[in-house]
């Protein structure tokens, strides 16, 4: 797999984004006068497989080869990281538009989603919240993803440790309160990236895409922890990176909970102040 050359290039700091923050002149009021403030970046990314359209998504620019070779994987149109072949932005260098659209040449041999495929079923279209998904959709990832293995323990406390560290690896939400994070541990304490986006879902494909393009890929031993809530769409997506945990700050969904429970990944969820609720698979925790 190769990319585009340009500055940073895939190896750019996951924390270093260059579009980020949209510095509108937005007016904050407080006691004692006014001042100019920042608010976090949403732009539209239009994901292009063989010159087709496959996705659009509302991110926050920066890391969008990761973010659409997470896409990628999660959604079981690449298996590999050589299944890939070129990823670039398109369009004329200077016009905007070309760092809102990304092309992926294929690998020889892969193809694109086909029109029976559970990725068309789902449709192609998704926003900075969750797509459209349905239990259809667990019965989908399962029979192309197995359930996890058992595998090893978790230290109890190792959750609220992880999730209590996502703040320090959160600098564009320190400036603009208004973007998501997602962080991959290690059961032992371990930080291995955070990224974060104004969607959920958006932090964790560019997680997993960075961990694909560093072949590490299944993920087994790792947490997966995220701000807000988890929804069905963050379970399936540590599903198919092979992460057996997952802590959110906030509640999980119904679904979250069932496909989590099927997969057989330990799923937490209000994990604040020392305390968390499990939602699944609690054996996994000692």
């Amino acid at each position: 797999m190769r990319c585009e050359e340009r500055p940073g290039g895939c190896d750019a700091v996951a924390l270093s984004y260059p579009r980020d923050v949209d510095r509108k002149s937005v007016r904050v009021v407080r006691a004692g006068g006014e001042a100019d403030d920042v608010v976090a970046a949403e732009e539209p990314l239009e994901i292009r497989v063989a010159g087709d359209t496959l996705a659009i998504t509302m991110r926050t620019p920066g890391s969008d080869r990761d973010l659409v070779l997470g896409f990628l994987w999660s959604e079981g149109v690449i298996r590999s990281p050589d299944d890939v072949s070129a990823i670039a932005h398109c369009g004329r260098v200077g016009e905007a538009e070309r760092e809102n659209v990304i092309e992926v040449t294929l690998a020889p041999g892969v193809k694109p989603p086909d029109a029976d495929s559970p990725f068309a079923r789902r449709g192609t279209i998704t926003t900075s919240a969750c797509g459209v998904c349905g239990r259809r959709s667990i019965d989908d990832l399962l029979a192309r993803c197995a359930p996890l293995a058992d595998g090893p323990s978790l230290a109890r406390d190792a959750i609220p440790a992880a999730v209590g560290s996502l703040r320090d690896h959160q600098p564009l939400f320190a400036v603009t309160g208004g973007c998501h994070a997602a962080s991959l541990v290690r059961f032992d304490g371990t930080h291995v990236a955070t990224f974060e986006d104004v969607g959920r879902h958006n932090a964790v494909d560019k997680l997993v895409g960075s961990q694909v393009r560093a072949r590490s890929l299944p993920l087994a031993g790792h947490m997966l922890v995220v701000s807000g809530r988890s929804s069905f769409e963050i379970v399936q997506k540590a599903v198919a990176a092979g992460i057996a945990v997952v802590a959110s700050v906030s509640a999980a969904s119904s679904l979250a909970v069932d496909l989590a429970d099927r997969a057989n990944v330990t799923l937490v969820g209000f994990a604040r102040d020392g305390t968390f609720t499990i939602f699944a698979r609690p054996k996994r925790l000692v």
